[in-house]
């Protein structure tokens, strides 16, 4: 084995040993204010803007009976999943909860409440929506269309071919904008950032079943074809998980 795969063999654990804190090495860093990435994200280039309807938290549901139930679905019915349901989802995993003025909790903890991860909802089989690349708009609940068209194939293929996210009613794609995190975290960020990541993804499962929906989250992804599908650089902003939904 040569010595450039042995290192690409060992990134993993580089990454794990690199972003250790050690007692009196922690590196020395002072939050600049003014350079404070912004919390949420607005696509400026969007298609249109779709309001989502208001949100029905009356479920029925017990909550230790969605716990208990919930797991994996990755086959899906043809039929299409309301649009009261898609505005459930969204809330649910990233919603906005206590409201302040400078401040906003939501649904899921982000280290430092930072909340670097951003969420593309691609959908295929929306009641009232037309199939394509939308993102969510966390401070005013509503769906920014950045691509119309059926992308069920290319969504497939970059998910490496798992046919789930072709039969799905929605795909979420979650993305991470780097700097939030790294702006207070330095190199140690990148942990932070799967770790909300991985919140929002229980929280999608508990969610769907809440609702009677199937869901299944997948960590097996070409990044930079669904970069591209989303029209981010994998850089300052790149997908790093997915998370498919429809009826059970």
């Amino acid at each position: 084995m040569s010595e450039n795969s042995n290192e690409h063999d060992n990134y993993g654990d580089k990454f794990q040993k690199k972003s250790k804190y050690l007692r009196g090495k922690i590196p020395p860093h002072y939050l600049d204010w003014s350079k404070k990435p912004r919390t949420y994200k607005t696509c400026e280039n969007a298609l249109y803007k779709k309001a989502l309807p208001k949100l029905d938290l009356s479920l029925e549901n017990d909550f230790w009976k969605v716990l208990l139930n919930r797991h994996s679905t990755r086959v899906f019915k043809d039929d299409p999943i309301s649009l009261n349901d898609l505005s459930s989802l969204l809330f649910g995993m990233v919603g906005l909860t206590r409201i302040y003025p400078q401040f906003a909790f939501r649904t899921t903890p982000s280290a430092g409440g930072l909340y670097p991860i951003e969420t593309y909802p691609i959908i295929n089989n929306i009641e009232d929506m037309k199939p394509g690349v939308y993102h969510y708009n966390v401070l005013h609940h509503e769906l920014e269309c950045l691509k119309e068209g059926d992308l069920r194939e290319l969504v497939s293929e970059a998910c490496l071919g798992q046919k789930m996210t072709f039969g799905s009613a929605v795909n979420f794609v979650w993305t991470a904008i780097i700097e939030r995190a790294k702006w207070k975290y330095l190199q140690r960020c990148y942990r932070y950032i799967y770790m909300d990541c991985g919140h929002i993804g229980q929280n999608l499962y508990l969610i769907a079943e809440a609702l009677g929906l199937g869901a299944c989250t997948i960590g097996a992804i070409y990044d930079d074809e669904l970069n591209e599908i989303l029209g981010i650089d994998g850089k300052t902003e790149t997908a790093i998980y997915v998370g498919v939904v429809g009826k059970k």
